[in-house]
């Protein structure tokens, strides 16, 4: 654990430097009609404990934070260790259940409504997995159920496959935001659909947002880079040696990213080019 704080201190000269380099001509991010100040999206599964989520949910700046419903004690009961929403901080975070366990559209929908009831608002992150080994989204069932969640007032986030083609049904079903995964859940192997998440760019009129699958800070920034307007990451800070420390890391790589993108990244060239170049220096 100490070279894990000594990393701490590392990671705040990389703040300093990050904090400069916010671009005046970055628009806020925009989902449902409601503002938010980060482009990191956490969520809140698989932490060592709820001290620990909360610590790490505060250094990462996070404006929106996932809870799955089945992981929330809708009873009303006051179990603090059936209800992870207890340890949630409404006035900090957007705390957003999402549908992850549903295996088509009828029973994403009743979740969603379940948690509109208990309280949790319009946005809902929809997740329908029926594939317990490799848990990819069913394109069929959520533009069914966005359809429906959306005509009943939910700002729908869709998560899915890297489709350029579905995210522009479900953009026209009325989506909120459209969250093509970058790897399948939990594997951390990084941003392995970029090629179709820059056609989602280029076509979307809803906010990107790349989900699942990334497993470094590197990751994160390759996403916002391609123009990705915002990242949802869960698994590579839950199961970090130091929780606090890969979150602030990834909030560090967002907002590198994002000001990449920005200012475009340099163009590739095949050969190579002095940065210092000796024309009419030795003359």
């Amino acid at each position: 654990m100490k070279e894990c704080r000594s990393g701490f201190g590392r990671l705040a000269n990389l703040r300093r430097v990050a904090a400069l380099g916010t671009s005046m001509n970055d628009e806020k991010l925009v989902i449902g009609g409601r503002e938010f100040s980060s482009r990191l999206f956490l969520g809140t599964g698989k932490f060592p404990s709820e001290k620990v989520m909360r610590e790490a949910l505060a250094v990462s700046g996070a404006s929106i934070v996932t809870v799955a419903l089945k992981r929330a004690d809708l009873s009303g009961g006051n179990d603090p260790h059936a209800d992870i929403a207890q340890w949630l901080e409404p006035e900090k975070y957007l705390v957003v259940p999402n549908t992850s366990g549903a295996s088509n559209a009828a029973e994403a929908v009743r979740i969603a409504r379940l948690g509109k009831a208990a309280g949790f608002g319009d946005f809902v992150k929809l997740e329908i997995h029926p594939d317990p080994n490799y848990l990819l989204p069913d394109p069929v069932e959520t533009l069914e159920a966005t359809k429906i969640l959306a005509n009943e007032g939910f700002k729908v986030m869709a998560y899915i496959n890297a489709d350029p083609v579905l995210a522009l049904r479900l953009q026209d079903a009325g989506a909120a935001a459209v969250m093509p995964l970058g790897a399948p859940i939990g594997t951390n192997r990084g941003v392995e659909t970029l090629p179709q998440i820059k056609i989602m760019v280029k076509q979307c009129s809803v906010p990107v947002v790349v989900d699942a699958g990334l497993g470094a800070p590197s990751h994160a920034a390759q996403a916002m880079e391609a123009g990705a307007d915002a990242v949802m990451v869960n698994t590579a800070v839950a199961i970090a040696s130091d929780c606090k420390a890969m979150a602030e890391a990834f909030s560090l790589a967002v907002r590198a990213g994002r000001t990449a993108y920005l200012v475009s990244s340099g163009r590739k060239f095949e050969k190579a080019s002095a940065t210092s170049p000796l024309t009419g220096f030795l003359d």
